[in-house]
């Protein structure tokens, strides 16, 4: 049998998954979690090395799981966290230590060029908001701090880029550096009518052209594999996607109309405007979701940098929880909404994003009395999570005029059926779960199949399997309209 494999590099770990390639099962997986890295508050940091020792060892794995030669994979897919900014030389070597997109570092450049006027400019150019979020403010600190940085470019030895164009320098040797349009859209620098870097962006941030990879269609010839311990030379990597487009290409939303939310360390709304260039009123990113044949297919998108990043938090910093599965548990313990009428958690560890860009907003616990317990907090925290997300989809219904009444969702969060039961009474839409709620990593191999040519647009549809839907609870329904008028009161409040 033939497989594909697929590298999901997420924020917090690596998945590698392997997928059959006539029937597109999944057939084995393994993940593997890495340190995050915080140098200072507000800062976010990975170690390359542990980035790309991590793809070693889970793609190992996988290969052991199932009792599968490498030799037997006919095509890799990659998708990969976003705008997390890398630097290496020629050699593939880390100058520096990603600086991931949670990190605020930037914060005082990009409210120093909001405060010049040049909002209007870049997001016409590119779609985006100024925000330390994007890689362009991420490069251009690097090359006024980073002393490795600086050197390598005075020597000609400098390689930007995200994540995916990290993982295909080392798959291919050095021989490959190269990215694809939805990454590129993510960085700042990317015109996105033409999907090509755009000159007065790259000298605006003072990116020189030539430590940038090239921008590929999203499904073809990325290049293939050589001189690795771990896979035979000669594997065509032929699928690239970013991760949250990915999800909605593994959620069969490829079409105009198609929507999803991914429960991940953030949570990402995308909504598929096709060949439609939609420029968000409402505060929402207009990004690439694809780019095929040439031609350019486009997403709306509402970014919640925390989702299942607060119930880790939950599990490491406050540690009342031993693993996050343990979350949902612990907050069915809760018996009577009165008890957390006033009880508040802003998941706002790394800014507030979409729809309302505050980069200086802080997480937040409020409302609590001496009653206040475990319980209380873990139910606040998923409910939390569901409110900015419930924000993400307001922003979504003005700027489109939908009425949202089905949500496809995806990611590990998505598991838990106490917040699928949250969202869908706060967003009063019917959650609608599939069988394969790891996404990213399957649309991915999907991307693979479309750029090896076995699979076509149109069979998409086939691959795509509902396990459950989630609609409002009743008897949840006057507790949540007061919580969402508290929620509204908050946030104007303390948050804009």
């Amino acid at each position: 049998m033939k497989y594909i494999l697929s590298i999901d590099q997420g924020t917090t770990g690596t998945r590698a998954c392997l997928i059959e390639e006539k029937t597109l099962n999944l057939i084995a997986q393994d993940s593997k979690e890495y340190p995050q890295i915080y140098p200072q508050p507000s800062w976010v940091e990975h170690n390359l090395n542990d980035i790309w020792s991590t793809v070693e060892l889970t793609v190992s794995n996988v290969l052991k799981k199932a009792n599968v030669l490498g030799t037997q994979i006919v095509s890799i897919g990659i998708t990969n966290q976003r705008e997390t900014t890398c630097a290496f030389n020629k050699k593939g070597d880390a100058l520096s230590n990603a600086i991931v997109w949670q990190d605020r570092r930037t914060t005082p450049f990009c409210l120093e060029l909001n405060e010049k006027g040049y909002a209007e400019f870049i997001k016409k150019k590119t779609g985006l908001p100024i925000d330390p979020y994007f890689s362009a403010s991420k490069m251009n600190w690097l090359l006024l701090n980073n002393q490795n940085v600086k050197n390598a470019l005075k020597n000609n030895d400098l390689r930007f880029g995200t994540i995916d164009t990290f993982l295909l320098y080392k798959l291919s040797d050095t021989h490959s550096f190269k990215t694809d349009a939805s990454n590129a859209s993510r960085t700042m620098l990317m015109n996105i009518a033409t999907c090509s870097w755009d000159s007065e962006l790259l000298e605006f941030f003072k990116i020189p052209s030539s430590t940038l990879p090239t921008i590929e269609d999203s499904f073809g010839q990325f290049g293939v594999t050589k001189n690795l311990n771990f896979l035979p030379d000669g594997i065509p990597i032929t699928g690239i996607l970013g991760d949250q487009q990915s999800a909605l290409f593994g959620q069969a939303g490829y079409l105009k109309g198609e929507m999803k939310c991914t429960y991940g360390t953030g949570a990402f709304v995308l909504l598929n405007t096709g060949p439609d260039l939609i420029y968000s009123k409402s505060g929402l990113l207009t990004t690439v979701l694809y780019k095929h044949e040439g031609k350019c297919i486009y997403a709306l998108e509402g970014s919640s940098y925390i989702a299942g990043a607060a119930i880790q938090w939950l599990r490491d910093n406050l540690k009342i929880i031993s693993k996050s599965s343990d979350v949902e548990p612990l907050a069915r313990q809760v018996k009577k909404f009165d008890e957390l009428k006033n009880v508040q958690f802003f998941p706002f560890f790394a800014g507030l994003g979409s729809p309302f860009w505050n980069s200086e907003a802080k997480g937040a616990l409020t409302g609590l009395t001496r009653d206040t317990n475990q319980a209380h907090i873990a139910f606040a925290c998923l409910e939390g999570v569901a409110m900015s997300i419930n924000d993400l989809l307001n922003a979504m219904k003005l700027d489109t005029d939908l009425e949202i009444k089905t949500l496809k969702v995806d990611g590990g969060a998505s598991a838990n059926t106490l917040l699928m039961e949250l969202q869908a009474t706060i967003s009063n839409t019917v959650i609608i779960r599939p069988q394969v709620i790891e996404t990213t990593a399957y649309g991915a191999a999907l991307a693979s199949a479309v750029g090896s040519k076995t699979l076509k647009f149109s069979q998409i549809d086939e691959t795509w399997k509902k396990d459950c839907e989630f609609k409002p609870k009743e008897e949840m329904k006057s507790y949540i309209s007061d919580k969402k008028i508290l929620w509204g009161q908050s946030i104007s409040r303390f948050f804009t």
